[in-house]
């Protein structure tokens, strides 16, 4: 257990790039849903909460106007994933193990930003209802959450995929789509001619959560360099996690959930994480913040025996 690295979490409390507002109170729910205790439990070492947050810095100043680009908060995306992008750089050079709670899924881009700093072939295990393949042309919102992994492919508006200090050039084959059942014409266009992998929620009921979790570990152990987990709370079904802003029908179970990210502990080829989309203004009970207690337990190594 000592030879793991150090954890270092990294809250960042934003939700302009959704369409709902509340994700930004999410990483403070998940904590207080117990995240350190279990943490703790598991005999894992922790560094430090790093909060990130628009309040600690000032938006930057664009020379655009916003409503011709079709990117809602484009300003504050920006601000919010420099120091995130900076602030996952610092981590991975001291060699610890970034683990970002959100916060919008538009934080993605500061985190895959981040890891390239590091990691020159980085995999991608993006768990989502949503591929988040989206630009400007094609989304249907302007809602910048929605394109974050376009974005971080070099694909987008160039204030966005050519930011001082946020040029990540994923490769599309080192990403895996897992969970999707809501993609708009523009993403399947976009994943189909790229070749992405992907496996939506018809592969899973198929194949089972088990052989497609194999393949997708299978897929990218040998040809990555250290490999990412962004993990969308949303990609469950909402009778599971009510909580956040764009609920499909149709997604995980409790234990498909858990099980995927109990195998990528045990295929030991995680490098880094990030768990986002919790919005505790529209969850019952608290159930969607302990659940993310839950499975973030389970990729750093939580078992039931």
């Amino acid at each position: 257990m000592s030879m793991r690295p150090k954890i270092a979490t990294i809250t960042v409390q934003f939700d302009l790039g959704a369409g709902r507002r509340g994700a930004s109170q999410g990483p403070k729910s998940i904590l207080q849903a117990g995240l350190l205790r279990s943490i703790q439990k598991m005999d894992l070492s922790i560094d430090d909460i790093t909060v990130i947050s628009l309040g600690e810095v000032a938006a930057t100043a664009l020379d655009v106007e916003q409503d011709i680009t079709n990117l809602n908060y484009l300003a504050e995306v920006i601000t919010i994933n420099t120091q995130l992008a900076e602030q996952v750089s610092q981590t991975v050079e001291r060699g610890e193990f970034p683990l970002i709670i959100g916060g919008d899924h538009s934080i993605s881009i500061g985190t895959l930003a981040g890891l390239s700093t590091r990691h020159k072939n980085l995999g991608v295990i993006w768990i989502d209802a949503h591929s988040d393949l989206n630009t400007a042309v094609t989304s249907p919102s302007g809602n910048i959450h929605g394109m974050s992994l376009a974005v971080s492919l070099g694909i987008g508006h160039p204030l966005l995929t050519e930011m001082r200090g946020l040029q990540p050039k994923l490769k599309p084959e080192n990403i895996v789509l897992i969970g999707c059942r809501s993609l708009d014409e523009g993403e399947k266009k976009l994943i189909r001619s790229l070749g992405i992998k992907c496996f939506t929620m018809y592969d899973i009921d198929r194949k089972g959560m088990a052989q497609v979790m194999q393949e997708a570990i299978d897929y990218l152990k040998e040809r990555t360099d250290g490999v990412h987990v962004s993990y969308d709370i949303d990609s469950l079904d909402p009778n599971e996690a009510p909580g956040t802003g764009t609920t499909v029908k149709g997604g995980l179970q409790f234990r498909e959930a858990h099980l995927a990210l109990e195998m990528l502990h045990e295929a030991g080829i995680v490098t880094s994480a990030e768990f986002v989309e919790v919005n505790p203004l529209l969850d019952v009970n608290n159930k969607t913040s302990q659940l993310a207690v839950g499975l973030i337990s389970s990729l750093l190594g939580k078992q039931i025996l």
